[in-house]
């Protein structure tokens, strides 16, 4: 009888620490097969690992409908998660919040969060929405802007015109927004380069190729290439090497996103600049979410949103590193080291005020 005590007790420890562990829902608004998304869950996985939290993904596969219905099936479900993170894609944020009054679910924005309006339409509207914990966002406006300085950097000096074609995201993505905001301010800075045509490119590879096929035909001296995405880039490199021209030495190509298409591309030189690491912003706001869940504040510094540094530029030899990571389940991070837990009061999370290298 003792024994089989025992065997009961020990069989039942785990599934109490289960049901003690914080739940966080994940509406992820890409595809449930685009590399991007899949590599952010990931990561949140493993953080979720790292600090014991229990997450699923739900993938709303691009559609801003799909994602208010899964919002509601989780705000009015009988099994209602502790957290729920989300993306203010194609403005889907408010209409969440809203839902999510009065659930006791708490939520946090990661990537894109709400637009001015948004923000001060919900904030004279206290008593119909719920207050979200956090905001994580990133320098998208200084990655759209550095960008364009590196690919001209690239050019042999000159006064001489440079024709410029840029490939945005979506039109109602704050992301998107910001990034070709960021080039757009760069472009003052160089006199010599001329915009001829920002397309709205739908962070989609197909849709840049025919896009890019058009631009050539009405810009054939075409030298520069951004791209608020890798996935567009690649597109545009392949109408590119339909018309005979090699990406790297007769146009200069950049793009964002650290994919590992994206990065031996930066190696071997296709991608002239390339910026990335904003994958990590969903586990570091499991690490916030966790700190949270132990009763520990996250907003130290008063602030319930902070734009976060964490595109960074990646030049070869990141690249290298990177890609060594990206092949390891717990991308080689200690989720733990950046907690609140048992520091001091005045202590900041490291990864809101600079980037984390690898």
């Amino acid at each position: 009888m003792l024994k089989a005590l025992c065997q009961s007790l020990c069989l039942s420890l785990p599934l109490a620490a289960n049901a003690q562990a914080a739940s966080v829902v994940f509406l992820n608004p890409g595809l449930s097969n685009e590399t991007f998304w899949v590599g952010y869950s990931r990561f949140m996985q493993a953080a979720a690992d790292d600090l014991g939290l229990t997450l699923r993904v739900e993938y709303s596969e691009r559609s801003a409908e799909r994602a208010l219905n899964q919002a509601r099936a989780l705000l009015k479900g009988p099994q209602r998660p502790d957290y729920l993170v989300l993306v203010n894609e194609q403005y889907v944020a408010p209409e969440i919040i809203r839902l999510s009054q009065g659930t006791g679910v708490k939520l946090f924005l990661v990537n894109n969060g709400l637009t001015a309006s948004q923000a001060q339409s919900i904030e004279a509207q206290p008593e119909k929405y719920a207050q979200v914990l956090g905001t994580l966002i990133t320098n998208d406006e200084q990655a759209g802007y550095q960008m364009l300085h590196e690919m001209v950097a690239l050019l042999p000096p000159s006064n001489e015109p440079v024709d410029l074609v840029a490939f945005a995201g979506v039109k109602t993505t704050p992301a998107s927004q910001l990034r070709e905001a960021g080039m757009r301010r760069a472009l003052a800075d160089f006199p010599q380069v001329r915009l001829r045509q920002v397309v709205y490119g739908g962070w989609n590879r197909q849709r840049a190729f025919e896009q890019a096929q058009l631009l050539l035909q009405r810009y054939p001296g075409t030298r520069l290439v951004w791209s608020a995405n890798d996935e567009m880039a690649f597109g545009a490199m392949q109408a590119f090497e339909a018309a005979g021209r090699i990406p790297g030495r007769d146009a200069v190509f950049s793009a964002v996103n650290s994919s590992p298409q994206a990065l031996r591309a930066r190696i071997d030189g296709r991608l002239g600049v390339l910026m990335g690491g904003h994958f990590t912003l969903g586990g570091w706001a499991m690490v916030m979410l966790n700190d949270d869940a132990q009763g520990l504040p996250i907003n130290r510094d008063g602030r319930r949103e902070h734009s976060v540094p964490v595109l960074q530029s990646i030049d070869p030899d990141k690249a290298r590193r990177w890609l060594k990571l990206l092949g390891r389940d717990d991308y080689g991070v200690d989720f733990r080291r950046y907690s609140a837990e048992g520091r001091p009061s005045d202590f900041q999370y490291p990864f809101l005020t600079s980037p984390v290298d690898y």
